[in-house]
């Protein structure tokens, strides 16, 4: 093939060689070179640091880092399925295997076939490959790597006929992996030779919370063993693990490799350029390999001998490769190796000198173990300079500490503030404009600033276009967030509210949007008023939204996949993945033969039972495919879902007035009730609680409560924004003296009004402070109306009414709905074996790591729904 313009060929199509495309049209090379990619996989590059939510994504393209499927820059072509086999450094060609056409005006054709094309340079991106260490059976069907989409499609498909599978190696990697296979319902064992999970990030003390985190989560994790032999049945799949000194085989059905990587250098050792001693393309500074035509980036080089394993400094190469091609001073001369990551839903981060190996290294340690956190700062000698740290289960401090590892700024006098919760005088620093925010990407405090006040970006996503700040991993997204408002609070400019990255609509605009809009989708809303695919911020807010509007079943196929944990299940998930049931007891009163039946329920599943603080009773314990049976046996005698699982209303407490109180002036049973069987059901920003007292000696802790009622010889006096928890606040007084109907009409605007307004996660005493006016604001719309609202308000409130139904029974009579409560899809009836107890009080509660356990044989269950249960989809 003739070139009329020189042609840079680059081998590989992942992360890597995806950026270096980007950054080779985004500053100017195609305007002199013609590119042609390679990629060996049958798809375009995606987002291999997110792999573990292919499984929550509708489609592989969720995680597609090129959705088009080519570039825009007509002289960029993109061939997959390419598999290249050959270099040739003497006559500059590549030679490759194309299984199939990209385009049919290319001559890049016959199937099959064996293409060569010509190179005036050469760019290797080939990755890295996962280590399977030679231990016998690894050749046993079921025995899979954790590298690709494809990778992740066979380790389903196994799963559906599995109980039980093991992650060889408890690295980055391997606990990413052991997240996959804990998804899918299998039953997951880690597999660590090292003496503790993570070892090259984290401590012994961080690797044993760390532990303790993931062994609460149901999983087994074994450190310190070898696998010494992968054992197969006559059929020649996986059966079991055999570990070196330990005489019992481990009972598994599937194997998951994911002990590191090697770099995948073969193509290079073949046309004999250098190579460094452990594996990689050797290359120089610019990322030149020893012929200068040729370069190598990502896992698949070696600067210095070195080959780094993360995406951020493959990127940083691909940057310096594009300024060597363009003859620039770009140099590659190391990278940050500081990683932050939620593993199995714990906050993990590294930093810096993690482990003190700089003379003269102090270390300063925060452990809290009945909250699983565990931090370490290691600073100078003198105290005066952070070198590094290590987070466990609170890395909230990641994105300021860091940056003050390579800025140098001076620590305060108390360093050990900054790892101090801030209830125990922990403090915040501020980070100089050098300090670099975002690792992935290499970008610093000063260019998002200056992106934000020279390149006109107001937002988080309009930073990512413009840097690519918190484009990658996303772990520094808060503090890019940060940055942002807190410079336009300085400057006295209206800071960009946006629910998250990818709106930039506030949570009260969104509502709005949905309202005139009519969207009853997701998907709808994010295409016509959002950017990607949601994230754990947007989606169950918005599900909020379409609940207060629509009140829909928040289990409906289009609602169902936005919900977190306790909606999805209509249940609390607990601590060792167990579940609680709190049926719904208006205002406290119960009658007798109710309570038999809670008692029986509780009796006869062996639940843990307590009555709460709001006049309800809780029954924990409860295994997710039991909850059906125990809602039915509930709902056929009367009772209801009491939404403690939800953003919704908990509970109206009441003393019991003048029904027998001799000091009680009203009736403040009958209005509990009355408010709870109103509003229960009711979605919000956040939980709320109400209260009525029947007089002023305030037994129910009314002006506790997010709405609180107390009884006057006149009528009712109205109390508001109040709230307990870690920032209690009182309520305040909204109206005195006022009848039943007036102080309804008022409720339900109130209420309205917050649900309307109020951002995600903000309690109604967080709203009316951050209200212009705070609560002669609420007054103005509430009582006087002076916006026109209340009759809106209170016919929104109306609707929400006529439209309740109970969410439990509503699932029990739909089949669909019902299959998603199994803890394995391909064994239905198994109950999950990881969940265990143990005995006090003479009750059951979740059993701590090495204590004695309740046998299987000793837990009653209780009788079956009679529903087929199909499979989760």
């Amino acid at each position: 093939m003739t070139h009329l313009r020189p042609t840079l060929v680059v081998v590989g199509h992942g992360m890597v060689g995806h950026r270096f495309v980007q950054a080779a049209i985004e500053r100017g090379l195609t305007e002199t070179h013609d590119i042609v990619v390679l990629g060996e996989e049958p798809r375009p590059a995606y987002d291999r640091v997110a792999l573990t939510s292919f499984f929550a994504a509708e489609s592989a393209d969720e995680l597609s880092l090129l959705p088009e499927g080519e570039y825009a820059d007509p002289r960029v072509r993109l061939v997959l399925d390419a598999a290249v086999t050959a270099i040739d450094r003497v006559g500059r060609t590549v030679t490759y295997v194309s299984p199939a056409p990209r385009s049919t005006d290319e001559p890049l054709t016959n199937p099959g076939a064996v293409h060569t094309i010509s190179y005036d340079g050469l760019v290797l991106a080939t990755g890295a490959a996962p280590f399977v260490p030679p231990v016998p059976g690894k050749e046993l069907d079921n025995v899979f790597v954790y590298r690709t989409i494809e990778d992740l499609e066979a380790i389903r498909e196994a799963s559906r006929t599995a109980t039980a599978g093991a992650v060889i190696g408890g690295g980055l990697l391997g606990l990413e992996a052991a997240n996959a296979l804990h998804q899918l319902g299998v039953r997951t064992h880690v597999v660590e030779m090292a003496p503790r999970l993570m070892a090259v990030q984290v401590d012994a003390a961080g690797g044993a919370t760390l532990k303790r985190h993931i062994e609460q989560l149901g999983l087994d994790v074994h450190t310190g063993v070898m696998t010494e032999l992968i054992d197969g049945d006559d059929d020649g799949v996986v059966s079991g693990l055999k570990f070196k000194d330990v005489e019992e085989p481990l009972p598994v059905e599937i194997v998951v490799f994911s002990a590191g990587i090697r770099p995948r250098d073969a193509l290079a050792r073949e046309c004999d350029l250098d190579v460094a001693e452990r594996g990689g393309v050797l290359v120089d500074e610019q990322c030149r390999t020893s012929d200068p035509r040729i370069f190598a980036i990502g896992e698949c080089a070696a600067p210095g001998g070195t080959m780094y394993g993360l995406v951020a400094p493959g990127y940083a190469m691909a940057e310096v490769v594009v300024d060597a091609l363009l003859e620039g001073p770009g140099a590659f001369t190391g990278a940050d190796m500081s990683t932050k990551l939620k593993l199995l839903g714990v906050d993990v981060a590294s930093f810096g000198d993690a482990f003190a190996t700089t003379e003269g290294a102090l270390e300063l340690v925060y452990s809290d173990a009945v909250a699983g956190v565990y931090k370490k700062l290691v600073i100078s000698d003198d105290g005066t300079r952070l070198l590094g740290g290590i987070l466990v289960g609170d890395a909230s401090a990641y994105g300021v500490l860091r940056p003050l590892v390579a800025s140098g700024l001076a620590l305060p006098a108390n360093p050990e503030e900054l790892i101090l919760p801030a209830s125990r005088g922990g403090v915040k620093l501020g980070m100089p404009d050098e300090a670099q925010v975002c690792s992935c990407n290499d970008v610093t405090k000063g260019q998002i600033l200056h992106a934000v006040t020279e390149d006109g970006c107001e937002s988080v996503a309009d930073v990512k276009k413009c840097t690519r700040a918190g484009s990658t991993c996303g772990s520094c997204v808060s503090v890019v967030k940060n940055i942002i408002e807190e410079h336009f609070e300085s400057v006295g400019k209206v800071v960009d509210k946006g629910l998250c990255e990818h709106f930039r609509l506030s949570r009260q605009e969104l509502f709005d949007v949905v309202a005139v809009h009519g969207y009853k989708r997701f998907d709808d809303i994010v295409e016509a008023h959002g950017t990607g695919r949601g994230c754990d911020i947007c989606k169950p807010a918005i599900a909020s939204i379409l609940a207060s509007q629509f009140n829909g079943h928040v289990l409906e196929k289009e609602t169902a996949r936005l919900q977190d944990t306790n909606d999805a299940y209509l249940a609390n998930i607990q601590r060792n993945g167990t579940y609680s049931v709190v049926p719904r007891i208006p205002g406290g009163e119960i009658t007798p033969d109710k309570l038999i039946v809670i008692g029986e329920v509780a009796r006869d599943f062996n639940l843990y039972t307590k009555i709460t603080g709001g006049q309800r009773i809780d029954l924990f314990g409860a295994r997710m495919e039991e909850l059906p049976a125990i809602w039915r046996r509930l709902v056929d005698a009367g009772f209801e879902s009491g939404h403690a699982y939800g953003k919704s209303l908990r509970t109206v407490k009441s003393c019991v007035g003048s029904t027998w109180c001799r000091f009680g002036v009203q009736d403040s049973v009958g209005l509990a009730i009355a408010l709870e069987l109103r509003y229960r059901g009711l979605r919000s920003p956040h939980k709320l609680k109400g209260g009525v007292s029947g007089c002023a000696r305030e037994c129910a802790e009314a002006r506790g409560k997010d709405f609180g009622v107390i009884a006057t010889e006149k009528g009712w006096n109205l109390y508001v924004g109040g709230n307990g928890g870690a920032v209690p606040a009182h309520a305040q007084l909204l109206a005195g003296d006022i009848d039943t109907e007036t102080l309804i009409s008022y409720l339900d605007r109130f209420l309205m009004y917050y649900i309307r307004t109020a951002d995600r996660l903000q309690r109604t005493a967080g709203w009316m402070e951050s209200l212009d006016g705070g609560l002669d604001r609420v007054r103005e719309v509430v009582v006087d109306d002076s916006l026109g609202l209340g009759a809106e308000l209170e016919a929104e409130m109306a609707r929400h009414v006529g439209g309740y139904f109970d969410e439990w029974k509503a699932t029990l009579e739909d089949p669909e709905k019902l299959g998603r409560f199994v803890s394995f899809v391909n064994a239905p009836d198994t109950p999950d074996p990881t969940i265990s107890f143990t005995e006090e009080r003479g009750q059951i509660r979740p059993a701590d790591p090495d204590e004695p356990v309740l046998l299987a044989s000793t837990i009653s269950v209780g009788a079956p729904v009679e529903t087929t249960v199909g499979a989760v989809r």
